[in-house]
């Protein structure tokens, strides 16, 4: 059947929806959330069908069409459309069968990361796939197979030889090591392509903080160049559709902060995958604010990431760090990448906890080579003699530097209350004010940290101070951080 295309000026940032007058979905006995084939010139799109009630939003022989549908049909308002009837995918089917309890196979986790990929699935049918995995778990098969879909529904990058790579599981703010990690890699000789984060519901990703001095989007041809040039990158993953299905179920999760154990395995474990990495490190925060609050979780979690790892046949190795607090003196992303800057400059002045920890990390990995014995001691040997420095100055202008973001022009010291010892400090308040601040979206936004676990305090001494933008953004974080400052004093 014919239809006339209405230009619904409309983008769902994913979904590809189509939507018919109810009087035309009578007709043909269609219903909302039905799947509909939208054709033209011999292409076919996969639509989820609304129902309108209002001739003026569609007249009847019309049919509304959101951005998504119109780019990929490459249609316009007016041209003319062929409507075909559709079934369900078959992975509604399979979901259906993991909210009963089934494992599922390869195959059937194919048909489900592809059709999330494709955008084939309705929001609802969506948080049916997230909700059945966090309500049953995953099996470590089922991990596996979520994997290896994930990698193969997207694009994967090749590199010759040893690859590493590492991934925090985050909850901890201001923790880019990541930024300091890469180049002491890169000057050592091996290659790391580090694929890295936006901020969800953090002050900053390590991609927001290298952006303030690089470009983070970027080709696989440009990767590729880069890496050549540096052997070593940081760039935002979710541009280059690695693994896409995963960035697709992360937003699913995020309204409800859900965060199924197997989803996070396969989701870490298929962007190390797509990128050829053979040698990875996990790093594991414990804390009461993050995301493993224990040992026993933290244990469990590691064991499950070596297991993963030895069927995709990548050396992993995973550590356990401490996470009751936040890592460096800055939180948000220009702040933070003035933390890296000192690190790497060997101020006098720069975060201890985060250059130590970098170093640990850098160590670990280059012992894992198996070409390097004492890693730790050969990572700080690359980063103080300022290898690591030039290594990383190399690595942002073969990205493309960026104009170096400004901090902002708005301060405000949060004081402390009474004389004593910081007992506590809670990492999702702390990140809380950042963001009401304007973190991660103005880059010179954050919180800069005075005041860590075990240091002693006399009253009315800065704890950490506001950093912001706009003064309508300052003025928010303020009235928070009267209401909690996220610090325990005794």
């Amino acid at each position: 059947m014919k239809f006339k295309v209405k230009d619904m000026d409309i983008a769902t940032g994913g979904p590809l929806v189509a939507v018919l007058n109810e009087k035309d979905a009578e007709e043909l006995d269609l219903h909302s959330e039905d799947r509909v084939l939208i054709g033209r010139d011999g292409k076919k799109v996969t639509c989820i069908l609304n129902i309108s009630q209002s001739n003026r939003a569609v007249p009847k022989g019309e049919i509304g069409l959101y951005e998504e549908v119109l780019d990929k049909l490459k249609v316009k308002h007016t041209s003319t459309v062929k409507l075909f009837f559709t079934g369900k995918p078959e992975s509604v089917h399979h979901i259906r069968d993991k909210l009963y309890g089934k494992e599922l196979n390869y195959e059937e986790c194919f048909h489900i990361m592809r059709d999330i990929t494709e955008d084939k699935l309705s929001s609802i049918e969506k948080t049916y796939f997230v909700a059945a995995g966090f309500s049953n778990g995953w099996t470590a098969k089922e991990v596996v197979n979520m994997t290896k879909a994930m990698v193969n529904t997207g694009q994967r990058i090749k590199f010759s030889g040893i690859t590493l790579d590492k991934h925090c599981i985050g909850g901890v703010p201001g923790n880019r090591t990541t930024m300091i990690v890469v180049p002491i890699i890169a000057a050592a000789g091996f290659t790391m392509p580090k694929t890295s984060s936006r901020a969800i519901t953090s002050p900053a990703g390590t991609a927001d903080t290298m952006e303030c001095l690089a470009k983070v989007e970027m080709s696989e041809k440009k990767i590729k160049e880069v890496i050549r040039k540096t052997k070593g990158c940081i760039v935002h993953g979710g541009s280059m559709n690695l693994a896409p299905a995963d960035d697709k179920i992360i937003k699913v999760e995020h309204p409800l902060s859900i965060d199924a154990e197997g989803q996070l395995l396969a989701s870490v474990m298929a962007k190390k995958y797509s990128v050829s990495a053979n040698h990875v490190l996990i790093d594991i925060p414990m804390g009461p604010d993050v995301k493993v609050r224990n040992l026993v979780e933290a244990k469990r979690l590691k064991r499950k990431f070596e297991m993963i790892g030895k069927h995709l046949k990548i050396n992993t190795k995973v550590v356990i760090t401490d996470g009751r607090q936040p890592i460096g003196y800055g939180i948000g992303p220009c702040l933070e990448a003035e933390d890296v800057i000192a690190v790497f400059e060997n101020k006098p002045t720069a975060p201890k906890d985060l250059k130590d920890k970098a170093v640990t990390l850098a160590g670990i990995l280059l012992k894992m080579t198996g070409k390097v014995k004492n890693g730790k001691k050969e990572a700080l040997r690359i980063l103080e003699s300022g290898e690591a420095w030039r290594k990383f100055k190399e690595i942002v202008q073969a990205q493309g530097a960026t104009k170096k973001a400004v901090c902002g022009g708005f301060h405000y010291a949060v004081r402390s209350g009474k004389s004593g010892i910081v007992r506590k400090i809670n990492n999702k308040t702390i990140a809380k004010v950042a963001r009401i601040a304007g973190a991660p979206k103005d880059k010179g936004a954050g919180l800069i940290i005075n005041k860590k676990i075990g240091d002693k305090v006399e009253k009315k001494d800065v704890l950490f101070t506001i950093v912001a933008e706009s003064e309508f953004k300052f003025d928010l974080a303020k009235e928070i951080a009267r209401k909690d400052k996220g610090y325990i004093i005794k």
